[in-house]
């Protein structure tokens, strides 16, 4: 709330009715109403809160609809972008596979998704609501399309759930509740009454409140441990947009300061900042700099816009009838209202003044009368506030969602507070009737991961799991899950126990979850040793962190690429049995044996407490590998600058072609040769595209995102025409698909491969 906000010299009856004031009522000596202190810095006066009726005049306070026009028709627009994009209209089929055998994770189990033609019905009426709220074109109905479906579409997948989805159901609802269609909208040209209307102060409370609460909120749960010593987020440092920062400092004090110090001072303060008028200015450099970062950092669709979109919301609210009034007039035919004097509105508390008869008494402003309409709004802004503010810290009533981490991810605004890595997945079954042992690949019947993390979606996993096994002929089947994760760098531990047969195991979503397995925290200093271990490692030996419970043991396959590995026990006691050889070998703090390659072996922790040790190796078959490929580098530099005389043998003359031709791979016979130029290749690619000038990227932007909407246009209208007449002949179902799939040239071949070679794809 502004100072501006309040809207002075309106005289209006009790019905809201304008009233014309005689020009004597208003001596001319009357000198301008002085604001206190409190009015100029907040927009409103102490008394404003004394009583129920004047907080409701205050929250109803006659506000201009322009920056809330002009939000509502950014916010639709990214929401119909976000439809092809993050939601999945683009690859919907894959999406929802409909009628394979799918294991899926809705909030609630009797939520499943419809058939596909249909869901692709879904996605229309969400994205015609999207756009309708965008044109201010029956906004309310474009609000309900919008939000039933939308939230249809967050409730049928938990692991699709991130913040920023919530808050964009979240401004949706609060929109359809406001009367964002006053300004610049299709529905004010068909109805004038409506059109460049007051709107009530609480559709811009409501909505700051939020933003607010999503900066603040964000700032206090980044004030974990994890994140205040850097363990969050540590690979950001390493980044290209941090480059400008390492002339001046050092990675390490880059992402302590930079990426974790840094983004726990803006969202602790920003949304003060963006509030008063005199830091607003700052605010806006900073917010604008750290979301066009993010939306470079991380794969958030539509985010970092729709906040740079909810920026100006703490402007004064007549902004852009100041901005768009800058403009030439001829253009003022296409742009929003810029008429500084919006018309009143039915849906404000307008101040009444009482007239004395002598005209030297001023007139006396009397207590409006308040509609039910009006305290309703006032009534929604306070509770939606203050369960806004209670939710993110609801975690002990939904105790069966909490895990290592609180809750569901999505609507805690625990923003990228905890990074996981899983280096082991093991699911065994057993069946019920013979007592057949056996194991399933991870992420048989689901293309998600995150149900590895949370305890609710592991229950609804071997549930589904349960259903389909059968049809493999594996009869009332045991489900045991060894499920290994590191969090914020720590040890690999286990989330669940590994003894409990999931299928069976109760959970609750108000009750404690029994089988997850604690979080070792207590070894959360190792952190700074293991920094010190890989520092002192060579660019070919890998290590891995380990952390077991006393009785429990780690079954481990040493797969024969990996040479020299070996097992270093860092605290407590293991016995380390070598299946094949059946023999054990214990093993206390310091001591280290080495494990062979291709063989089983087992790690029992045999101590009272915890054990604590690593694995460490090295890759002999890519170390060879690295090596023949220097020694060809090598010897290709001496062909191509003219000193190596020797002829080249028949296998390596695929190395004087010219560098990155296609046709050497083919001709190389041998296959060292042939991955070195294929290697080479893709390299090369890589530079180029990283090295790229803006207009290439801009034009390799625009091309992928062409495809990408066009496939979600072309697959939809496939829909549509199969819902309206039916399925056609399979041969042209088939002819139709293969022309959505149609890509750019250049990524038909070998789109897997570059990726392969950018830096983050990898999954430990």
């Amino acid at each position: 709330m502004e100072a501006r906000d309040a809207i002075g010299g309106a005289l209006v009856s009790s019905d809201g009715e304008e009233q014309t004031a005689k020009k004597d009522a208003t001596p001319k000596a009357d000198k301008p109403q002085t604001k206190s202190k409190m009015e100029q810095i907040f927009g409103f006066k102490k008394e404003d809160l004394t009583s129920w009726e004047s907080l409701v005049s205050l929250l109803n306070r006659p506000t201009d609809p322009a920056s809330l026009g002009i939000f509502r028709c950014l916010f639709g627009l990214l929401m119909a972008i976000d439809v092809t994009q993050e939601r999945g209209l683009s690859h919907l089929d894959y999406k929802y596979l409909d009628g394979a055998p799918v294991c899926r994770f809705p909030l609630f189990n009797f939520l499943q998704p419809l058939p596909l033609d249909w869901m692709y019905l879904v996605y229309v009426v969400m994205f015609l609501g999207a756009l309708g709220i965008m044109l201010g074109c029956f906004y309310r109905l474009s609000c309900l399309m919008f939000i039933s479906t939308y939230w249809y579409i967050f409730f049928l997948d938990k692991t699709a759930w991130n913040n920023h989805s919530y808050l964009y159901g979240l401004i949706g609802f609060q929109l359809t509740l406001m009367e964002g269609n006053r300004y610049w909208s299709i529905d004010g040209l068909r109805r004038p009454s409506i059109r460049n209307a007051h709107v009530p102060l609480w559709n811009y409370t409501v909505l700051r409140s939020q933003i607010f609460i999503v900066y603040f909120i964000a700032g206090v749960k980044k004030l974990d441990a994890d994140w205040v010593e850097g363990y969050s987020m540590s690979y950001l440092a390493h980044h290209w947009l941090f480059d400008p920062f390492k002339l001046i400092l050092p990675v390490e004090l880059i992402n302590l300061l930079v990426v974790h110090g840094g983004g726990l001072v803006l969202d602790m303060t920003a949304g003060y900042l963006l509030f008063f008028d005199a830091t607003r200015p700052y605010a806006f450099f900073f917010v604008s700099y750290f979301h066009c970062m993010n939306s470079q950092l991380f794969s958030i669709g539509m985010f970092s816009y729709t906040m740079l979109a909810t920026s100006p919301l703490f402007c004064h609210p007549d902004w852009p009838r100041r901005f768009f009034a800058r403009f030439p007039s001829f253009l003022r035919a296409v742009l929003p209202f810029t008429s500084p004097e919006p018309q009143h509105s039915t849906s404000c508390v307008y101040q009444e003044i009482c007239s004395t008869e002598r005209q030297e008494t001023p007139a006396v402003p009397t207590a409006p009368k308040l509609r039910l309409k009006q305290k309703l709004g006032a009534i929604f802004t306070i509770l939606y506030i203050i369960e806004q503010l209670f939710l993110p810290y609801s975690h002990f009533i939904t105790q069966g969602y909490n895990n290592w981490t609180n809750g569901l991810y999505g609507y805690s605004w625990d923003m990228m507070v905890h990074s996981r890595s899983h280096q082991h997945v093991k699911i065994t079954y057993k069946d019920g009737k013979t007592g057949e042992i056996g194991y399933l690949n991870p992420g048989v019947f689901t293309q998600s991961r995150r149900w590895k993390d949370h305890g609710d979606m592991l229950k609804q996993y071997s549930t589904c799991l349960n259903h389909f096994l059968p049809r493999y002929n594996i009869s009332d089947p045991e489900l045991y899950f060894d499920i290994w994760v590191s969090i914020n760098e720590r040890f690999q531990q286990r989330i669940f126990d590994p003894r409990v047969d999931i299928v069976k195991a109760d959970w609750s979503p108000f009750q404690p979850n029994l089988w997850l397995m604690p979080l070792l925290v207590d070894l959360s200093p190792w952190r700074t040793k293991f920094q010190e271990i890989e520092g002192s490692l060579d660019n070919q030996t890998e290590i891995v962190f380990i952390a077991d419970f006393p009785g429990l043991h780690l079954e481990n396959f040493v797969s024969e690429d990996l040479g020299n590995t070996s097992v270093h026990v860092l605290q407590g006691q293991v016995n380390v049995e070598i299946v094949e050889e059946k023999k054990n070998h214990t093993l206390q703090p310091g001591e280290q044996m080495k494990v062979p390659a291709g063989a089983y072996h087992k790690v029992y922790t045999v101590s009272e407490g915890p054990s604590c040790y690593m694995y460490i190796y090295v890759n002999t078959t890519e170390a060879a590998l690295q090596e023949n490929f220097t020694k060809l580098l090598d010897l290709q530099e001496r062909v191509r600058n003219g000193t190596e005389t020797e002829p080249l043998p028949p296998e390596l003359q695929p190395l004087m072609a010219a560098e990155g031709d296609k046709g050497s791979e083919v001709n190389a016979t041998d296959p060292i040769v042939r991955l070195f130029l294929k290697r080479q290749r893709r390299m090369k690619e890589v530079k180029k595209r990283r090295e790229a000038g803006a207009l290439e990227r801009l034009e390799r932007f625009t091309v992928k995102k062409y495809y990408t909407i066009r496939r979600g246009v072309l697959m939809t209208a496939i829909a549509m025409r199969n819902l309206a007449v039916g399925l056609p002949p399979m041969e042209q179902l088939t002819r139709e698909v293969a022309f959505a799939n149609m890509r750019e040239p250049q990524s038909e071949a070998n789109q897997d491969e570059r990726l392969k070679d950018e830096v983050g794809h990898g999954e430990l």
